[in-house]
């Protein structure tokens, strides 16, 4: 068994988590377990995390949890991770977690095994599915695909959703077990680098956006992320129907609360 930050190094932190107060004021510390870690496709790891602390718990679709990865000196590092799914009985949560480099999350999650420990905070995230839309949209790379699924899964029977998911490979393709009336378009990069936006910039400016009050959901690398938001508004749709999130950004590692780094 192997804390990703032992107990005694977290105590000397200069943790600006160490009080969950104002914006996490709605969140909880979870003492997470590893259950389970496996390679579901070239690009997905699968992480089944358990906690006593989530007895009780509740989230959004589309929202994450953010963990303890590693210390950099007396700094903590973290990294948020999407709520894939939830087994309340079990109190065993699941994340999907992309594989694409070498920063400390990816780190932690490639050597993670059965009864290795990790912090948690969560549920942290503001956007999720709205309730009342006619409609909806969502658009994003293999970085928002536990979120895009997730949200789609959790939406009623009558609703109607349009998915344009961009992925490296075929294989790394996954099920979608939803109620809703779906349209789902993979979009392969074979080869091609990560955070270009042409693939989904092209999907965008052509994706059906029927009538009625929708909703777009616009997820993965930030310049990627207002490239595509704004194609949307040319096409006519207000800002208050698009949700937009940049979870990553190209050539730059995120900050140490698991956000993109912003330009200096």
């Amino acid at each position: 068994m192997t804390d990703a930050v032992p107990p005694a190094l977290r105590a000397r932190l200069d943790d600006p988590f160490a009080v969950l107060a104002g914006p996490l004021a709605g969140t909880r510390r979870l003492g997470f377990e590893v259950v389970a870690a496996e390679q579901i496709s070239p690009s997905i790891r699968q992480i089944t995390l358990t906690a006593a602390e989530l007895a009780g718990f509740e989230y959004a679709p589309g929202q994450d949890v953010m963990l303890l990865v590693a210390a950099e000196g007396d700094r903590p590092v973290r990294r948020r991770y999407t709520i894939r799914s939830l087994d309340r009985a079990a109190l065993r949560l699941t994340l999907h977690v992309v594989l694409h480099g070498d920063g400390p999350g990816e780190r932690w999650v490639r050597a993670a095994h059965p009864g290795d420990r990790i912090e948690g905070i969560g549920p942290r995230g503001k956007i999720t599915t709205s309730p009342s839309a006619d409609w909806h949209v969502f658009i994003g790379d293999e970085s928002a695909m536990p979120a895009i699924l997730a949200m789609t899964e959790s939406l009623p029977g009558d609703a109607e959703a349009t998915l344009v998911i961009e992925i490296p490979d075929p294989s790394d393709e996954q099920e979608l077990l939803a109620p809703a009336r779906t349209r789902m378009s993979w979009l392969h990069r074979l080869g091609a680098r990560a955070g270009d936006p042409v693939l989904l910039a092209a999907e965008a400016a052509a994706v059906e956006l029927p009538p009625g009050d929708g909703r777009a959901y616009v997820f993965g690398e930030a310049k990627v992320v207002l490239a595509l938001r704004k194609i949307l508004t040319d096409r006519g749709m207000r800002e208050d129907q698009i949700a937009a999130k940049a979870y990553w950004g190209r050539g730059r590692a995120n900050a140490g609360h698991g956000e993109p780094a912003r330009d200096a």
